[in-house]
């Protein structure tokens, strides 16, 4: 047949086939003059493989696939004429030891809903694309560390359902753009981050445990549904991140596990093949062939799909051969040492490769550890990670807010440390669904106090994070102060917007959204000292944090003041670093913010009086778990 040819082979030999979801998996095509669909898929150490499916009653013999030379590298293809999109379809693969396998395909780019386990034809490459303009931006813009992110992090399947329905009431990708974006629209995100999208078995993993790299889940639709997701979300102005995880995936039958009847996907020693843990097998990226397959999903996402960034799960349990094994468990490197020498070379080679071919676009790392230059350019040894997700300020962060008021002044370092390494990575703050589940309660529960104080110290407590420099991130449902954990077997508790304190949390955090897209001091000097001077990181006696935000130009600044206990501070005198005024544009005491109401000033004036070791100052009223906000400028 000649469709998959020496060169395809050759480039997948060497991890190069950057378009390899255009070769392998299902397309239709003609062949001899006849419509019907090509099948390609690797299986090196298989006896025999058959395509079996819809199209042919999934009679176990009537397509074998020809292995095609060279045979070592054991790409095997067929075309079955008359076969159509939307036919379910799978690989019946004969063992060397005389087993049969039945398995989904490795590159399907649609599969049937779960708990089927089949394959679909699809046909990707119809979809009219209209977000030309963002395309361009992405590409032509300023640099994505000079602009503003404020990341909605959603899981589609939870967020909002349809009531009453027999199926899972789920929202189609469609309905869900439609309502997904007036709702982040409204609130000031930047950006969705999506979980779940690659096709996965389990709902209880997230979509964690990955079966389908290159398939968007059918839980929602279709492929076709799924561009019209980000299409609509891109020209209303909203970037799209997806969750990729090459970390590892499940053990499934029909999936990537011993694919071929033996190891095939992972490594073939299970002291490196194996999470112990996770009970999932960890990719193989010595050999070429998977590197492309993961870096050939990458590419599916960002290229044809125009995802603006992937967030890449479990970073340091790739990059540490050790992670969560005991001794025994693990096989150490060349060298003697525990770093995964393929998984790093993995990272240099598909991070550089995106973002070299996609400018604009992001490769994001959930790492752990103190890993140096996750974020750095290779030619320095990095990783070269667009940002990282910074996991040292989100513990710190929850720490001190977990703590009663009273035992703050004693952490208050844990809240000003993360300064101290600020410039070592391009960061994200990050809140993420991971705080708020197997019983580590919402956001609301973490706080200490009774009721009404919970609520203001998850007030205080968003305000420094959106203050504070990095990208942001907020899982759904912590804008309103969701008082259960979050369930992916429900949607979010919408209802108890009802309740006005809910209502409250939600303005704050809309109101901190927009306070953020409109100054450019809160994001374009995010990893400069430049762009950050604290005003008094020492107050720890009355847990209160100052702090300027600086624009680049000295004309928008802003001041930020946080009261991290329910004590009031009638006359709370502030230093500022410039005579002039000072407008106050952000006050926690207004009422619809869920504050005291008490009136104040809107404008107030340096005066020449002492306080935080400068010559100028102001004094302010500031309430029990009180923020304010002032912008000022340099330039007289």
């Amino acid at each position: 047949m000649g469709r998959f040819t020496d060169l395809d082979m050759y480039l997948l030999g060497d991890a190069t086939h950057y378009d390899i979801y255009k070769k392998m998996g299902a397309h239709p095509g003609k062949h001899k003059k006849k419509d019907g669909v090509f099948f390609d898929v690797w299986a090196p150490h298989a006896k025999s493989v058959y395509v079996i499916g819809e199209f042919n009653d999934w009679d176990e013999e009537a397509t074998p696939m020809t292995r095609l030379e060279p045979k070592g590298i054991g790409i095997h293809e067929a075309f079955v004429p008359g076969a159509k999109v939307g036919q379910l379809y799978k690989y019946l693969i004969n063992t060397a030891d005389g087993r049969k396998l039945y398995k989904a395909d490795p590159y399907a780019n649609w599969a049937e809903m779960r708990p089927g386990t089949a394959s679909r034809i699809a046909d990707i490459e119809s979809f009219k694309w209209n977000d030309d303009a963002w395309m361009k931006d992405r590409r032509e813009g300023p640099p994505n560390t000079e602009r503003p992110m404020a990341i909605y992090e959603v899981h589609p399947g939870s967020w909002m359902r349809h009531p009453g329905r027999d199926d899972d009431g789920f929202y189609t990708y469609r309905e869900f753009a439609k309502s997904l974006t007036k709702y982040v629209k409204a609130m000031g995100y930047t950006h969705v981050e999506l979980m779940g999208i690659s096709e996965y078995p389990f709902d209880g993993s997230w979509g964690y445990q990955v079966t389908g790299y290159y398939a968007p889940t059918s839980r929602y639709g279709t492929p076709e549904d799924f561009a019209y997701l980000v299409d609509y979300l891109h020209t209303h102005g909203i970037g799209v991140i997806l969750d990729w995880v090459p970390a590892h995936f499940p053990r499934d039958a029909h999936g990537l596990a011993d694919f071929d009847g033996q190891a095939c996907y992972e490594y073939p020693d299970p002291k490196k093949g194996e999470h112990p843990d996770w009970g999932t097998k960890i990719f193989n990226y010595e050999q070429k062939e998977v590197k492309n397959f993961l870096i050939g999903s990458a590419l599916l996402w960002i290229e044809h799909y125009h995802i603006d960034g992937l967030r890449v799960d479990a970073v340091a349990s790739m990059l540490y051969l050790d992670y969560g094994k005991k001794d025994g468990q693990w096989v150490a490197n060349t060298y003697g040492g525990n770093e995964n020498l393929e998984a790093i070379e993995f990272f240099k080679h598909v991070n550089t490769l995106i973002l070299g071919r996609n400018p604009g676009a992001m490769m994001i790392a959930e790492e752990s550890t103190a890993w140096p230059m996750v974020t750095g350019p290779v030619e320095k040894n990095g990783l070269n990670f667009s940002f990282k997700w910074n996991m040292g300020w989100m513990h710190d962060f929850l720490d001190y807010m977990k703590l009663d008021p009273y035992f703050r002044k004693n952490n208050h370092n844990k809240m000003t440390f993360a300064m101290s390494y600020n410039t070592a990575e391009k960061y994200i703050l990050v809140l993420s669904h991971d705080e708020v589940v197997h019983l580590k309660c919402s956001m609301l529960k973490k706080m200490p106090g009774l009721e009404d104080d919970k609520y203001r110290n998850l007030r205080v407590g968003y305000a420094f994070m959106m203050g504070h420099p990095g990208k942001k991130l907020l899982f759904m449902g912590q804008e309103f102060a969701q008082p259960r954990e979050w369930s992916e077997e429900r949607e979010l508790d919408w209802y108890v917007l009802e309740d006005p304190r809910h209502r409250a949390v939600q303005e704050w955090v809309k109101a901190l959204l927009h306070l953020y897209q409109k100054h450019p001091c809160m994001y374009e000097l995010d990893t400069d000292w430049k762009g950050f001077e604290w005003i008094n990181a020492d107050d720890c006696d009355r847990s209160i944090f100052s702090f300027v935000r600086k624009n680049s130009d000295g004309k928008d600044n802003l001041l930020f003041v946080f009261n991290f206990t329910p004590m009031e501070r009638p006359e709370y005198r502030v230093g500022v670093p410039v005579k002039g005024s000072y407008k106050l544009v952000l006050d926690s005491d207004d009422e619809k913010y869920g504050g005291y109401g008490i009136k104040k000033k809107k404008t107030y004036k340096a005066e020449e009086v002492n306080c935080d070791n400068r010559d100028l100052s102001f004094a302010y009223p500031l309430s029990p778990y009180g923020v304010a906000v002032f912008s000022f400028s340099y330039v007289s």
